[in-house]
């Protein structure tokens, strides 16, 4: 069986056009799908190491982006989990305490379930178990055009999160997601996918909200203008010396 795999960071902003100023002007980033999904649409751009970014907008008058944006603004909304069964995961995830929300299984290209960010750490932790047949591709142009002459991308090393507990974090992303497990010389918990190019980072801090803090990339290149970029996206972006 294929092990698990953190497939991309999710970004909620009121537009999809609002993303290229910060994902390719800034980050480089190359536009690779965009696709309409009920009450939203989303759109994804790809990195230097093979990562990728989603950016989400809403559709329609009501759903689910738009009470996110009135709640909390733009920023990081989910992290996507592509797993190999996704009913023997969520029966790993019910055994430690956690509830699953919005499982769906209609599709079998995609079934997908969700952990709640009140018990999951301050984040939506996406689910999916992906058929052998994708979805087509949307016609050319789907995607806001980025710059003609593009910088090159940077990579993606992965999201900075803050938990109040270090045993809850090490219970979510190791036992219920399997991640490999390190730790940084500042005590930090540093959890890997095999196959994926991105992490997750883990500071504790029982007195802070937890929840997402940063996107976490590294380049060869100067990369300017990252605190705009950071605004426009909602989340704080910080490079890292050496891509550790």
């Amino acid at each position: 069986m294929p092990p698990i795999q953190l497939d991309h960071i999710a970004i909620a902003l009121p537009r999809i056009a609002d993303a290229p100023a910060a994902l390719v002007d800034v980050l480089g980033g190359v536009p690779e799908r965009s696709w309409p999904a009920g009450v939203f649409r989303w759109a994804s751009w790809t990195f230097a190491n093979g990562s990728v970014i989603e950016i989400l907008e809403p559709a329609g008058p009501d759903g689910f982006l738009h009470r996110f944006l009135a709640a909390h603004g733009r920023g990081v909304h989910h992290v996507t989990f592509k797993v190999p069964d996704l009913a023997l995961v969520c029966r790993r995830a019910e055994t430690r305490g956690y509830d699953i929300v919005g499982r769906d299984e209609s599709d079998p290209s995609w079934k997908e379930a969700f952990l709640h960010p009140k018990q999951a750490l301050g984040i939506v932790v996406q689910l999916a178990e992906s058929g052998s047949t994708p979805p087509p591709r949307d016609p050319p142009g789907s995607i806001p055009p980025g710059l003609p002459a593009p910088l090159p991308p940077v990579s993606i090393l992965g999201l900075r999160l803050r938990a109040h507990s270090r045993e809850r974090a090490i219970t979510q992303w190791r036992e219920v997601l399997q991640g490999e497990m390190g730790e940084t010389p500042e005590g930090s918990l540093v959890f890997r996918w095999s196959g994926s190019p991105l992490r997750l980072v883990v500071d504790v801090d029982a007195t802070a909200p937890e929840g997402p803090t940063a996107i976490e990339i590294a380049s060869d290149r100067v990369v300017a203008s990252l605190d705009a970029a950071s605004a426009r996206l909602g989340i704080r972006l910080t490079r890292q010396q050496g891509g550790d």
